[in-house]
């Protein structure tokens, strides 16, 4: 069968057509920007990629026109597909159909933390010896690819709250059926398509209402939002983590990089990794919970976690120079900038430390999370925000409120001279964005050579 994808680059649907592809289907895609790592990885699956939305790419008409959620109506492509009256169908409709039907799914939802949760979930279930399928929203780097089917009933999802697509506005989770469901945490996020929390609330609730009786749901005694998801109505047992949880830790490094795991009182072992940050502690405890409900004991999961490399842009080092550490994160959140910095200080100490933030979400660009950024970067000696010319609010008066020196800039160009007059050897360097940000990476690391 061939298979198109419209919107190929986006990290779900990217992965999806991998999966398509290991299915034995002839799959196709078009996006408006093909980027890394995830036309990098499209490629090399011998997956053809377009740029741009030209009909003609559709004639002649593929079998089926799988639409991503970024398609919307006039879109040329679009058009032609309900013009001319081709099969179509969603990403999460498509996956429930062709992949996640009779397995054991294990979903990651939450605002924060589910590419990353989801690759440890993923990898702790591979060293138990399950050789689990999965579909995540980055690049694990322990298997090196975003998705594959796998040979065993176990399938983990990264479970996005998103919608659907144009035509289904459902979260993208509500598809997925799981009957093991990790909720990370919930703060208000997707401005464009949220009008406040209560709304996603109602998308997460919809989520429970799918697991089954003879589930889990797991989520952390730390999230009013998600405490009044469950008080809407649970038919699943629950496992909470965190403080006054059932799983609980001790820390034994400030940074997270070792603690002490507690089931119901016991101690069950001690995780030392790489990773850094009590967000990735809570991310940990929530993967041992969803692992042990599938059969793999704590103290496999422990050794498999200490075993972990993370996801690629996930605080990725990608170059040093000069005794320089430049690093790329896709933090795009007030949350998620303020525990990824606060990880790296605390594993850094004294080191200068300087942020470089493109607020580049749709969330972000509406002004959704503006009153939280100045608070969110307290953790750096300095930030550079970088304006995109069409954000739709003054990045300047926020710049202003930060606590720590804030610039903003307009250009990469005027970025890298900045960091080039400021960074000296032992400093460090995050890049933050959800998008390619224009090969910062790449052009900051060759200008500080």
């Amino acid at each position: 069968m061939h298979i198109h994808i419209l919107g190929i680059c986006g990290t779900f649907m990217g992965s999806m057509a991998v999966l398509a592809k290991e299915l034995g289907h002839h799959v196709t895609g078009s996006d408006a920007n093909v980027y890394p790592p995830m036309s990098t990885q499209l490629e090399a699956q011998g997956i053809e990629l377009t740029q741009g939305y030209d009909p003609a790419q559709l004639d002649p008409a593929p079998d089926l026109v799988v639409v991503g959620n970024a398609m919307s109506r006039g879109n040329p492509a679009v058009e032609y597909v309900l013009n001319k009256g081709l099969p179509y169908v969603s990403g999460p409709q498509w996956l429930a159909d062709h992949v996640l039907q009779g397995r054991w799914v294990l979903a990651v939802a939450g605002t924060h933390g589910k590419t990353t949760t989801s690759s440890m979930l993923a990898w702790v279930l591979e060293h138990a010896g399950m050789s689990p399928g999965f579909l995540i929203g980055g690049v694990p780097q322990n298997f090196s690819v975003s998705a594959r089917l796998g040979d065993t009933p176990f399938f983990v999802i990264e479970a996005d709250e998103y919608d659907s697509a144009f035509f289904d506005k459902r979260s993208k989770f509500v598809h997925y059926r799981p009957r093991t469901a990790i909720l990370n945490n919930l703060e208000y996020d997707h401005a464009d398509i949220f009008p406040d929390l209560p709304a996603i609330e109602r998308q997460f609730h919809h989520l429970v209402r799918t697991i089954p009786s003879e589930g889990l749901v797991i989520h952390p005694t730390t999230e009013p939002a998600l405490q009044r998801v469950i008080e809407m109505g649970c038919w699943t047992p629950v496992q909470t983590t965190g403080a006054g949880g059932q799983w609980q830790v001790k820390l034994l490094s400030e940074d997270g990089s070792a603690f002490e795991v507690m089931f119901e009182g016991e101690t069950q072992g001690v995780v030392e990794w790489d990773m850094t940050g009590q967000h990735n502690v809570a991310n940990a405890l929530a993967t041992l919970a969803a692992a042990r409900h599938v059969g793999v004991v704590p103290s496999m999961a422990i050794a498999a976690l200490s075993a972990f490399k993370s996801v690629k842009r996930r605080m990725e080092v990608v170059a040093q120079v000069r005794g320089i550490t430049i690093y790329d994160d896709f933090a795009h959140h007030p949350t998620a900038i303020a525990t990824t910095l606060d990880g790296l200080r605390k594993r850094i100490g004294d080191a200068p430390l300087i942020a470089i933030i493109e607020p580049r979400s749709n969330s972000m660009k509406l002004g959704a999370h503006r009153d939280g950024l100045p608070e969110s970067v307290v953790d750096a000696d300095q930030v550079i925000w970088y304006a995109p010319a069409n954000l739709g609010w003054d990045l300047g008066a926020t710049a202003a409120l930060c606590t720590v020196p804030s610039i903003v800039s307009d250009s990469l160009e005027g970025i890298i001279e900045r960091v080039k007059s400021q960074a000296q050897p032992g400093t460090h360097v995050v890049i933050m964005s959800n998008g390619g940000f224009g090969g910062l990476h790449g052009k900051l690391a060759e200008a500080l050579q």
